[in-house]
């Protein structure tokens, strides 16, 4: 079997800049290397993406956004990560399940059991090896949000859009399941400059993988 990554954190904590920057490096030393994002991946995850971030009216209810977001992650699993994982390759995602607990259940307010069995189900049961939680104040990775729109001239998602005390509720629920599972959910700060952080996961990633 190959080794399954997962970077997790809130918005603008930088891990899609870091999930890039480690696929490149184990493409480096040889590996082959599958690179995903959540929602998308595959033709179904990234129609569903478009739909769960668009802003505007007509946002899904909460209950109704969990189903989304699993069923656009079954067919990840099935299509891409569990055959990618098979032929040995080291998959690279950036959000999986540890988000939708840290979102739906934290943020939202879902129950954490239904939410865990239907994770559980989307998933086919499949644990990463590790998950990077890249911690920061919702402050900062909002306003490193908004700064890298205005530079893409792009409007702010649905989720940037929710108010701040969503994303504390967020950030405190991805630091809660690092307390619960302190051998795969690995923290690192991610308000430093964006080598430092990089180097934090590196040696992280190299305990795995030479």
């Amino acid at each position: 079997m190959g080794l399954f990554i997962t970077l997790e954190g809130v918005e603008g904590c930088g891990k899609t800049t870091q999930a890039a920057r480690l696929a490149d490096l184990l493409q480096g030393r040889g590996r082959s290397v599958v690179a995903l994002r959540e929602p998308g991946g595959t033709d179904l995850g990234e129609k569903v993406r478009s739909l769960l971030l668009r802003p505007g009216r007509g946002s899904p209810v909460p209950w109704a956004e969990l189903f989304l977001y699993e069923a656009a992650r079954a067919q990840l699993v099935e299509e891409v990560i569990r055959p990618a994982l098979a032929s040995e390759s080291v998959v690279i995602c950036d959000r999986f399940v540890d988000s939708t607990l840290a979102y739906q259940c934290y943020g939202r307010g879902l129950d954490a059991r239904t939410v865990e069995c239907v994770n559980r189900v989307a998933s086919a049961g499949i644990v990463p090896d590790v998950t990077v939680l890249i911690d920061c104040p919702p402050e900062v990775g909002l306003s490193r949000a908004r700064s890298r729109n205005r530079e893409a001239g792009a409007a702010e998602d649905r989720l940037e859009g929710e108010d701040l005390d969503f994303h504390r509720r967020v950030r405190d629920g991805y630091l809660a399941l690092a307390r619960s599972d302190t051998k795969r959910i690995r923290v690192v700060d991610g308000t430093g400059p964006q080598d430092v952080v990089f180097d934090e996961i590196r040696a992280i990633i190299d305990t795995l993988v030479l």
